[in-house]
C-alpha cells in the first residue's frame, strides 16, 4: 500500500499554527516505524512550480511524463476513454483540459473561482463550449465535452505548452501565473479572445440575471502527450491510495476545518497503514506540501529501532516543515 497525502502541510502562518496544535498519534507512530526512503526520486521545488508535488508523485507512480507543467493528465484520461467515443483521435496526440471559471478583480489582486461554480449545469456548459469550440477551430484546436466543469481540448499547440495546475491557482493571486512571460504568446492571445467571447455570451446574461457568477475566463491545464510506444503499457498503480480529504479545505484556506480533516485522516487511513506496517506488510507513506514531497517506507527494524518504537518518545513532526 502506498498512501499519498496531498496538502499535508502549508507554509502560511495560520496553517503552521493549526498543524502544530494537532496530535496525530497514528502518523507519529508511522514515522517511528518507517524510515525516509533514500531511493526515492529527489522531489525538490518551491510553490512556483507549475505542477504541485502530489501531481509529480502521482505521475511517477503511473509511469507518466513528469516535466513541470507537462504532466499529460488529459492525454492520460483519453487513454482510459473507449476508442469509439473519440475516434480517430489517439491518446498520444496533444491534449489538455480547459476549465470554465470566474475571475474576480479585487482592490489589489485578481483571483479565480471555480471549477465548482454554482449552477453550472451540463446544458449551460455545452452552450458555452460550443461557442468557444467554433472559434478555436481556426487555430486547429478541437474541444470535446468531458463534464460541466471541464472540457478536453486537442491540438498540436498543447504538445509542448506547459500549464499551471488548477491546484496552483484556485483562490490565489493570478498575477504570477498570467504574467506576460508565462506560457506561449499564441495561447495568451487565444485566451484573451475567448474571454471576450464569454463576456458577450447569452448564458452569462442569464447567470448575471439570477445572481450567479458569470463564466468570464477559462484555465488551461493537464497539457502534453503520451509517448506513442508507451500508451498501452501505462496502467494505474493499484497500490496507490490518494487521500483527498485535505485538498478542498487547504484551497479554501479554512485551516480549522483542515485540522479536523487531518485528525480524521489520522484515525482512518493512517491507522490502516500503521496496522499493515505492524503486520509486516510492505507500505509506503508520501506526504506532500506546496513545495516538496517526502516518502517513508517499511524496513526490517534493528534492535535499537524496535526499542525506540516501543519505549522511545514519539517523534515530532518537524520533517513536515520541509514540505
Amino acid at each position: 500500500m502506498h498512501l499519498l497525502i496531498p496538502y499535508a502541510y502549508c507554509h502560511q502562518e495560520a496553517c503552521r499554527q493549526a498543524f502544530h496544535r494537532l496530535t496525530l498519534p497514528k502518523l507519529r507512530q508511522l514515522l517511528t516505524r518507517l524510515q525516509a526512503d533514500p531511493a526515492a526520486d529527489t522531489d525538490g521545488g518551491d510553490e512556483w512550480t507549475l505542477s504541485p508535488p502530489h501531481e509529480r508523485v502521482q505521475a511517477r507512480a503511473l509511469g507518466l511524463p513528469s516535466g513541470d507543467g507537462l504532466i499529460p493528465w488529459a492525454a492520460w484520461q483519453t487513454l482510459q476513454t473507449p476508442p469509439q467515443q473519440l475516434a480517430p483521435l489517439a491518446s498520444h496526440d496533444a491534449w489538455g483540459f480547459l476549465s470554465p471559471c470566474h475571475w474576480q478583480a479585487g482592490m489589489d489582486r485578481l483571483t479565480m473561482q471555480g471549477p465548482d461554480l454554482p449552477e453550472l449545469n451540463e446544458a449551460e456548459s455545452r452552450a458555452l463550449m460550443g461557442t468557444l469550440a467554433e472559434f478555436m477551430q481556426q487555430d486547429g484546436i478541437a474541444l470535446h465535452f468531458d463534464r460541466p466543469d471541464r472540457w478536453r481540448v486537442h491540438g498540436e499547440l498543447l504538445r509542448e505548452l506547459p500549464s499551471a495546475s488548477l491546484d496552483r491557482v484556485l483562490g490565489q493571486d493570478l498575477a504570477p501565473w498570467t504574467a506576460p512571460d508565462s506560457g506561449s504568446a499564441a495561447w495568451r492571445r487565444l485566451q484573451s479572445e475567448l474571454q471576450m467571447l464569454l463576456y458577450a455570451h447569452p448564458a452569462n446574461d442569464e447567470r448575471a440575471a439570477r445572481g450567479a457568477p458569470i463564466i468570464n475566463s477559462v484555465w488551461l491545464h493537464g497539457t502534453g502527450s503520451l509517448p506513442a510506444q508507451s500508451s498501452q503499457a501505462i496502467k494505474a498503480d493499484s497500490t496507490l491510495i490518494v487521500a483527498e480529504q485535505l485538498r478542498a479545505k487547504a484551497l479554501a484556506q479554512d485551516w480549522p476545518a483542515w485540522g479536523c480533516a487531518w485528525q480524521e485522516l489520522d484515525a482512518t487511513v493512517c491507522a490502516d497503514l500503521l496496522a499493515q506496517a505492524l503486520r509486516g506488510d510492505t507500505v509506503r507513506l508520501t506526504l506532500c506540501g506546496q513545495r516538496q514531497a517526502r516518502s517513508w517506507v517499511a524496513q526490517n527494524p534493528t534492535l535499537t529501532r524496535r526499542f525506540k518504537a516501543l519505549f522511545g518518545a514519539a517523534p515530532d513532526l518537524t520533517p513536515l516543515d520541509k514540505l
